[in-house]
C-alpha cells in the first residue's frame, strides 16, 4: 500500500472526531506511571541536527535533515505511520522553495488524539548578528531544540504506547520570510493548515515547542497561547511547577508571539499552546535571547537541563494528565 494512502486512511479513521469540547481542555492526575525522558538523547538530537548544517530550503543540508527525520520517525512509529507532506512555493527570487511537513502518528487505533509540532528548517541568514548577517547559522535552539524534544518523546511514544493518540508534525518554511514580512513566514504551518492531510482532523490540543534548548531560557505564558487554551497553558505551568522547573517556566503572562501555532489556530480552529524562550516587553513585544538569528545560535547554547525540563513537562502531560 503506498505509504501516505496508509497513514492517510488510518488518521481519517482515528483523528476526526470533531469534538473540541471545554472537556478536551480539562485535566487530572490520573496516578499513572511516566517514562524517563532521556535529555542526553535529546541532545544527542540537536547535535545530529547541527552536524548536517544549516537546513535552509533547496540546499543539501535541509535534504539530508529530510531523510534523517523520515528515518528516525519511521523506526519510532513505523513505516506506515510517517510520511513528507511536500510542496513547493515561489521564493524571493522566484526560485521554487521544495518544502516538507514530516508527520508521525502514534497510537492510532486511539480516536482521541493530541499534536504536537516544531518547525525543523533553519533561517538562510543571521540578520541579528551584528558581523556576519549575511551567513547562515547552525540553528541548534531555533528550530533544533524543538525538533529533538519531539524526536526523544517519539522514542518514549514507541517504547510506551501513551493513552491517547499523539501526532508529531514537523513543520518547514517556518523562518523563511524576511523582516517585517510575515505572509512568508510559516510556509509549512499555513500549508498543513489549507491543505490537511486528513480533512476533519480535530485533536483536543496542539503544542509547539520552539527555542526550547538553551541555558537560562524563560518560558511565560506566551499571549496567543492564553487567548487560545487557557487552561491547558495553566496545566503545564503546573506541571512544571511541581517538578521544580518554576525557574524556567515563568507564571506570568508573556508576550504574544507570531508563530506556527497562530496560523494553525486562525485556520484551523484547534486550541494551540506555544512554548517559546523569551522575554516579555509587553503585551505584542517579545524579546528573544542573544544568540537569536545570530552566529551564536550553536551547540554551545544547548542545556541538557533545559530540554530534560521541558521533556519531562510535556511527558507527564501526555502520560498522565489526560
Amino acid at each position: 500500500m503506498n505509504r501516505i494512502f496508509a497513514i492517510g486512511i488510518c488518521l481519517l479513521l482515528v483523528g476526526c472526531s470533531g469534538q473540541k469540547e471545554e472537556s478536551g481542555l480539562k485535566f487530572t492526575d490520573q496516578q499513572r506511571s511516566v517514562p524517563s525522558f532521556n535529555a542526553d538523547s535529546a541532545y544527542a538530537f540537536v547535535k545530529q541536527q547541527v552536524e548536517l548544517g544549516p537546513r535552509i530550503p533547496n540546499t543539501k543540508p535541509h535534504r539530508e535533515a529530510k531523510n534523517y527525520f523520515e528515518q528516525k520517525l519511521q523506526s519510532y512509529a513505523g513505516s506506515n505511520s510517517v510520511f513528507a507532506q511536500n510542496f513547493t512555493v515561489e521564493g524571493y527570487e522566484g526560485e521554487a522553495l521544495k518544502l516538507s511537513n514530516i508527520i508521525a502518528a502514534f497510537n492510532t487505533s486511539s480516536t482521541d488524539r493530541i499534536m504536537l509540532c516544531a518547525h525543523w528548517d533553519t533561517r538562510a541568514v543571521s540578520d541579528e548578528d551584528s558581523v556576519a548577517a549575511d551567513q547562515s547559522f547552525p540553528g541548534a535552539d531555533d528550530g533544533g531544540s524543538g525538533v529533538a524534544v519531539l524526536l526523544e518523546l517519539a522514542r518514549l511514544l514507541s517504547e510506551n504506547p501513551p493513552p491517547v493518540g499523539v501526532d508529531i508534525v514537523l513543520f518547514d518554511g517556518e523562518d523563511y520570510g524576511k523582516s517585517g514580512d510575515l505572509r512568508n513566514y510559516f510556509l509549512g504551518s499555513r500549508y498543513w493548515a489549507d491543505n490537511p492531510p486528513v480533512p476533519g482532523y480535530s485533536p483536543r490540543f496542539g503544542i509547539l515547542v520552539d527555542m526550547v534548548g538553551a541555558t537560562n531560557a524563560t518560558f511565560p505564558k506566551e499571549g496567543y497561547s492564553m487567548n487560545y487554551a487557557p487552561n491547558l497553558v495553566d496545566e503545564i505551568w503546573d506541571i512544571a511547577e511541581k517538578k521544580g522547573y518554576r525557574d524556567l517556566f515563568l507564571s506570568k503572562r508573556g508576550s504574544s508571539i507570531q508563530d506556527d501555532h497562530v496560523i494553525i489556530n486562525q485556520q484551523t480552529n484547534i486550541p494551540m499552546v506555544d512554548i517559546i524562550n523569551h522575554k516579555s516587553r509587553d503585551a505584542n513585544a517579545g524579546v528573544f535571547p542573544d544568540h537569536w538569528h545570530t552566529q551564536g545560535d550553536n551547540m554551545n547554547v544547548i542545556d541538557k537541563k533545559t530540554l530534560k525540563a521541558v521533556g519531562e513537562v510535556l511527558a507527564e502531560l501526555i502520560y498522565n494528565r489526560i
